[in-house]
């Protein structure tokens, strides 16, 4: 069974809390699922070219239709011309929304956060709270998890704390409703308050 670490208000390691059982049994497709969503999200959609009737000139007849021994032309903006319209170019139309169900969701959280708990970068602690708003206090928080890199998920974000943590490259910061798998993911230490664990867990 994986366990997160608790951490004492010095951020020191005190004991551990086990996850539930159940989190052991998650597929990592679920996960791969939710992550796969998250980034097609955030595409942009924003490529688009021009079709003939979107590119400049072409409004008279480039020659007559017969004499000549040419092929026809009814316009310099057909896309076979050099500088003609794009024939089956993108228009912005294309959506990019991949449907992930609630239950997949928790499920790749829950997974997310098994993942950290068995590499030893899940952290517990009571309460995340800087009330200096120092950015010196905060970076000495991870420097005594000795992380590369952590995700703070606070029930709700104080000011004080904010300002302490927002200068920081290697952190981010986030109230419980932020919370999602891509983020657990992303991050390579996840150092989560106790009453947001056990509302996780609770729900699963």
């Amino acid at each position: 069974m994986s366990s997160a670490i608790v951490l004492n208000t010095k951020f020191e390691n005190v004991g551990s809390l086990a996850l539930p059982e159940s989190y052991e049994e998650i597929h990592s497709h679920n996960l791969y699922l939710y992550v796969k969503s998250y980034q097609a999200a955030l595409r942009s959609n924003t490529a688009r070219t021009k079709g003939k009737g979107d590119v400049r000139g072409g409004g008279k007849k480039p020659w007559a239709q017969k004499g000549r021994g040419g092929a026809r032309a009814g316009s310099r903006r057909s896309p076979v011309w050099v500088g003609g319209g794009s024939a089956f170019g993108p228009k912005m139309a294309k959506n990019y929304d991949q449907k992930v169900n609630k239950k997949q969701k928790r499920l790749a959280l829950e997974f997310a956060l098994n993942e950290k708990a068995v590499n030893n970068a899940l952290y517990v602690v009571d309460s995340i709270e800087i009330e200096s708003g120092k950015t010196k206090d905060a970076a000495a928080i991870i420097k005594t998890l000795g992380a590369r890199d952590a995700l703070i998920v606070k029930e709700i974000i104080d000011e004080q704390t904010m300002l302490a943590f927002r200068n920081l490259q290697n952190c981010y910061l986030v109230e419980a409703n932020e919370l999602n798998a891509y983020l657990a993911t992303a991050f390579y230490t996840v150092v989560i308050e106790k009453s947001v664990l056990e509302s996780i867990t609770k729900e699963g």
